[in-house]
């Protein structure tokens, strides 16, 4: 007979395949029901512990499908079963088994749903149920903590959740919704009765008296899901938690272990209401929930805040404290300011903080007072200076005095003659010099054997004049369009980093131009730079247009060139930028005719090439062609003639054709020569034909009559042209009989 393996090397091996089933979920199956026969009811307490944490963890891991949980679940029923009906169970293997119970029976429901012929296992789930109920009030903290969590997911799952929407609904979600209303095995009415018992029961326990806040604790924070998920059972929450004030339970004598459970319970509390209150501001029971954490908070800091102050000083035995209420015809004597000792300073140069210095605090002396704000600095100085004793303040006075006279230098000492000690010398003294006096004929022969002075010579004054820097170097016309170019690029790049415009506000009339510094600014800036910067410079005097390599046209056709690109880019977002340039750009054409005949036009040329660098890109569903022809300032027959063009292909027909319709309705100038391209395009493509004539009918009258009258004319053509052939015909056969 081999010998039992001892405890310690069971619990090794069954961590190994605790690692492998959370490591890889495939092995699952296998490994519980293995596992399961070791654990039961009748294993020693080591296992069973640790398999009824492997369950609970097993069944709470995310790593774990759903879909396997679901099955799994059914095989672990009838050994949950026996383990939790065990009177004399573990409470730490109670606990765990609660926990386990919580996580499956959402799943075990949502068998019995889609498998209502399934009753044994409904009824296993049922008797745990059972069970744990009835444990719930009479077991230990940690299994009540359990059993208020497996209650609050028999009420999350057996009341009725928000529509399910297959495209959005989480697989997770199981609810009332669910169960079918003819089910007999779980009847709909049945579990929603027990759901509301179960939650009165919850409540309940904010209305008894409280020996533990740990359950208190653990129920207000069950209840944040169900006033989230279960809008129907909200309200009723919510009451209860109004109703439900902790801090009546902190009654006198307060001893440390009821002041930490009401600070326990109250701090759940509040920030249950605060988190209801952010995720649903609109609530109508929203100022309630203010009013209740207002009040609260009040009754809090008259509760604790009051408790913690410490006492005042013992009252004086003489009876003559001057804070007190003085006794009449007592005389109190005031009591002198203690002496301030203001340090002396030091020898050498000092600065004014040094001076004005008075405490002898090392740290408080490296404190910056610059950092703090001066509104900060004034409250704090008008507070010192209402509560300083003006005995303190005349010592301080003084001592700064002193210090300042100290820095003082020192007059030299006055001697009086009459005292002066006989060692002391006087070096002023006045000794004359006995030389003997020369006279006029003496100065006179002196100056005469002296040689001539020379004159003494000055500087002229000197006036600065203006001073001018050398002209820079002339710009040849390839710098400066070189120079030109690298603007030009660096504008773009700026636009290009910009947002695109969001709505926004019409200004008006009254706006300006390039004044909110965005992307719309910059580009009114580049398409006046390339319509006006060079107007007037491009008109010639014999009637010749100006060569387009010249100096400032070259410049602006490299602007007009880059705004080409840059709008063809993304044409289709873009499409704004280029109505606002063309606008500019028709703008500029109509100021420069009115100044010359003699001048280059670059409206047309450039609304033509913007057309083809698009056109060739459109599909049939665009509507850029419409919203192009009908926001540009002018339309020409030539560009109509390569709209036209758009008909050569059989998908663009349509949008060619709608376009056009919508010139003829809503743009009246260019209504007859849109009508022309309709009627050109009905003549040339066939595929056209049906919507061009209905569109030719509505707009011109005369066009129903025009195309009877060109098909009688067809049918006489075609008439002669048969009678031709067959003539024909007659005479080939004449001439062979």
């Amino acid at each position: 007979m081999a010998a039992p393996v001892p405890i310690e090397e069971q619990i090794v091996s069954l961590n190994s395949a605790r690692k492998l089933l959370l490591t890889d979920s495939t092995y699952a199956s296998h490994i519980i029901q293995g596992i399961l026969p070791i654990i039961g009811r009748d294993a020693v307490l080591e296992l069973r512990r640790w398999g009824a944490d492997f369950l609970s963890e097993t069944f709470a891991s995310p790593g774990v499908p759903t879909s396997r949980k679901e099955e799994l679940s059914l095989v672990i029923l009838p050994t949950l079963r026996k383990m939790i009906e065990n009177t004399q169970e573990d409470s730490a293997v109670v606990k765990s088994l609660v926990q386990v119970a919580s996580s499956i029976y959402p799943l075990v429901l949502r068998w019995i749903i889609n498998n209502p012929y399934d009753v044994p296992n409904w009824e296993h789930m049922t008797a745990i149920k059972q069970r744990i109920l009835r444990i719930w009030d009479s077991a230990t903290t940690g299994v009540r903590v359990c059993c208020i969590k497996f209650a609050q997911k028999v009420v999350l799952v057996q009341t009725a959740g928000p529509e399910a929407d297959p495209r959005r609904s989480d697989p997770r979600e199981i609810s009332l919704t669910m169960v079918p209303q003819n089910n007999l095995v779980i009847p709909p009415r049945n579990l929603e009765a027990e759901a509301m018992g179960l939650l009165d029961r919850m409540l309940s326990i904010f209305h008894e008296s409280i020996s533990d806040a740990i359950p208190v604790d653990a129920t207000l924070n069950s209840l944040s899901i169900l006033i989230r998920t279960r809008p129907q059972v909200s309200n009723k929450i919510l009451n209860a938690l109004l109703n439900f004030n902790p801090l009546k339970q902190a009654n006198s004598p307060m001893t440390s272990k009821l002041r930490v459970m009401v600070k326990s319970m109250e701090k759940t509390n509040r920030i249950l209401l605060m988190h209801i209150i952010k995720r649903d501001p609109h609530n109508p029971l929203t100022p309630r929930i203010q009013q209740h954490i207002e009040k609260m908070a009040r009754s809090r800091t008259e509760i604790f805040e009051e408790a913690s102050r410490k006492r005042g000083p013992p009252e004086p035995t003489n009876g003559l404290d001057t804070t007190k209420r003085q006794k009449l015809g007592v005389q109190v004597a005031k009591q002198p300011a203690a002496r301030l000792y203001i340090p002396p300073l030091t020898p050498g140069p000092h600065t004014i903080a040094e001076l004005f210095t008075i405490t002898t605090d090392a740290a408080l002396k490296g404190f910056d007072v610059s950092q703090l704000p001066e509104d900060l600095v004034v409250k704090i100085g008008v507070t010192i200076l209402q509560k300083l004793d003006a005995d303190t303040l005349s010592q301080a006075i003084e001592g700064v005095q002193n210090r300042y006279n100290s820095m003082k230098p020192t007059p030299p000492e006055e001697i009086n003659p009459a005292t002066v000690p006989l060692d002391i010398e006087d070096d002023d003294d006045y000794e004359p010099d006995f030389y003997n006096v020369e006279d006029n004929e003496q100065i006179v022969n002196k100056l005469d054997a002296a040689p001539p002075e020379e004159p003494k010579q000055t500087a002229p004054d000197v006036a600065l004049g203006p001073f001018t820097l050398p002209p820079s170097p002339a710009l040849t016309p390839e710098q400066a369009t070189q120079i030109g170019e690298g603007t030009v690029s660096r504008v773009f790049g700026v636009m290009s980093t910009l947002e695109e415009p969001g709505k926004k506000m019409k200004s008006g009339m009254n706006r300006l131009a390039a004044s909110a510094y965005d992307r719309d600014a910059w580009v009114t800036i580049i398409t006046r730079l390339a319509t006006r910067a060079a107007a007037g410079l491009e008109r010639t005097n014999d009637g010749v247009k100006a060569e387009i390599g010249s100096g400032p046209i070259s410049l602006s056709d490299t602007i007009r060139q880059s705004l080409q690109a840059y709008v063809l880019e993304d044409f289709r977002k873009r499409i704004d930028i280029a109505v606002a340039w063309l606008c500019e750009e028709w703008y500029n054409d109509r100021v420069q005719l009115k100044l010359g005949p003699n001048t280059p036009l670059h409206y047309e040329k450039w609304v033509l090439r913007l057309y083809d660098g698009f056109a060739q890109y459109l599909d049939g569903r665009d509507k850029i062609l419409t919203r192009f022809l009908s926001e540009i300032p002018a339309v020409s027959t030539e560009l109509l003639d390569r709209v036209k063009l758009l008909c050569r292909d059989p998908a663009l027909v349509n949008l060619a054709l709608t376009s056009l319709l919508y010139l003829v309705m809503m743009r009246p100038p260019v209504r007859e020569i849109a009508l022309d391209t309709v009627e050109d395009i009905w003549q040339r493509y066939d595929e056209a034909k049906p919507i061009a004539a209905k569109y030719l009918n509505k707009w011109r009258p005369n066009f129903e009559q025009r195309l009877n009258k060109v098909e009688g004319e067809d049918k006489k053509l075609n008439g002669f042209a048969n009678a031709i052939i067959v003539d024909a015909t007659k005479v080939a056969e004449a001439a062979t009989s």
